[in-house]
């Protein structure tokens, strides 16, 4: 989710809990607040800085020392705000297990994906769509009746973690593999989805970006690119090829800007692996799990302009909404995506329906707003958050089931010779073959 929304006392969750909201010499800060003004802004424009939300006339900042110098040698009046903000509930976000607690650090996920292979590898397989620029495998699990072959069968995309301090993206598509895999002997509804489908989870595109989140700043958003001017990070999610960089509003040409679409459209590794994936595939659907807002949003964000589907993805987006609702009582709004939160250019869904007509998702998990939460979920509040989108996926899969037939044509005529999987037990299985 985009920094400029109000996404503020999550932070200071960290304080109280110890978690690294600042760690590191490159990342001491304080929370601030300056006025609204133009002399502020203008104050403002040109420091690496997180720009947390605007509020009552005021802009809500991180800022380190020097920061604060810069401002007043600018004569731009500042207030701390840090010690304002602190849990509401103390004690509900506790973390166990470690630094990120119930969530997966990059290597926790790996050894569970390989775990849940070695346990159900007749439907189960997990590959490498590449590498990272630290070097860490960005894994895919296809889930499948027939996983070492590529069958002509409808395939489905879940896609978790674009932006690193979006821990909750990785439980849910990760617990959707899960379940699919250990419910697949004894429910004949799971069975069924996958004997007719090829479902596809990516459950942590940014694995660098996750553990700098985890290790040094809790709300580190981009991936880990040494951009030329000496700030880091690339935001995937505005580095996808559809209207990639058409204006300055819904993304940025800044590489100090926490929404800087890169140098140029799959610039980075992370989005090349998924667009090699999706192109080398048969998909009819696709999710991109974010946080947070409860929000379904579908084409475009680029524009607030029709895509000639609006009937199709506002209906079925009403009806995942819908049933998530019955679970746990959850409201997730729907609507299209630029005129529902903000205007976006080079995100995964805009290409993904840009370039096949497919119907695509990003799904904004709770809370619905930082009182509740924003960036920070319980690690209690997991599973019932993965329970209560657990019939979205489903009803999505069945969509691209049903749909196989008519859409599949869409995908034919890309000419894209497919390859049968082969060398099950070789360290060469986990590519991608197209």
């Amino acid at each position: 989710m985009k920094n400029l929304k109000p996404i503020l006392w999550v932070l200071l969750l960290s304080v109280g809990l110890g978690l690294p909201l600042f760690s590191g010499p490159d990342r001491p800060g304080e929370i601030i607040s300056v006025p609204g003004t133009e002399d502020a802004r203008r104050a403002l424009r040109g420091l690496d800085l997180d720009l947390l939300m605007e509020q009552d006339g005021r802009i809500f900042i991180v800022a380190g020392p020097d920061d604060i110098l810069h401002l007043s040698a600018q004569r731009v009046p500042f207030v701390v705000e840090t010690g304002r903000f602190a849990p509401a509930q103390p004690g509900e976000v506790r973390l166990a297990g470690g630094i990120n607690g119930a969530y997966h650090s990059y290597k926790e996920l790996e050894a569970d994906l390989k775990s849940l292979e070695n346990a159900h590898p007749s439907i189960v397989e997990v590959h490498t769509l590449g590498t990272s620029l630290e070097g860490r495998s960005i894994y895919a699990v296809k889930i499948s009746d027939n996983p070492d072959l590529d069958e002509e069968e409808a395939e489905v995309l879940f896609l978790g973690c674009h932006h690193a301090r979006e821990w909750i993206s990785v439980e849910v598509p990760f617990l959707l593999a899960r379940r699919l895999a250990e419910g697949y002997e004894g429910d004949p509804a799971i069975r069924e989805l996958v004997d007719r489908s090829e479902i596809w989870i990516v459950p942590l595109l940014n694995p660098d970006g996750l553990e700098y989140s985890i290790n040094v700043y809790r709300y580190w958003r981009k991936n880990r690119r040494a951009n030329a001017d000496g700030t880091f990070g690339v935001d995937l999610n505005r580095n996808y090829g559809y209207m990639w960089g058409r204006d300055d509003q819904g993304s940025s040409a800044l590489p100090d800007a926490e929404d800087y679409r890169g140098v140029s459209a799959f610039s980075e590794p992370e989005t090349r692996a998924v667009r090699d994936l999706f192109l080398g595939g048969n998909f009819l659907a696709a999710v991109s799990y974010h946080s947070f807002s409860q929000s379904i949003l579908y084409p475009w964000g680029f524009a607030d302009i029709p895509t000639g589907k609006d009937d199709l993805l506002r209906g079925l987006g009403l009806e995942m909404a819908g049933l998530i609702e019955t679970v746990n009582g959850r409201s997730y709004a729907c609507g299209q995506a630029a005129s529902s939160l903000y205007v976006t250019n080079g995100d995964l869904t805009d290409w993904t329906f840009g370039v096949s007509g497919i119907p695509s998702y990003t799904i904004e998990l709770p809370p619905v707003d930082i009182q509740n939460g924003g960036f920070f979920n319980a690690e209690d509040e997991i599973e019932g958050i993965f329970r209560e989108n657990l019939p979205a996926m489903f009803r999505l899969v069945e969509f691209a089931i049903r749909d196989f037939g008519g859409l599949s044509a869409i995908h034919r005529e890309r000419d894209i010779v497919r390859t049968p999987l082969t060398n099950r037990g070789q360290k060469d299985k986990y590519a991608v073959r197209r």
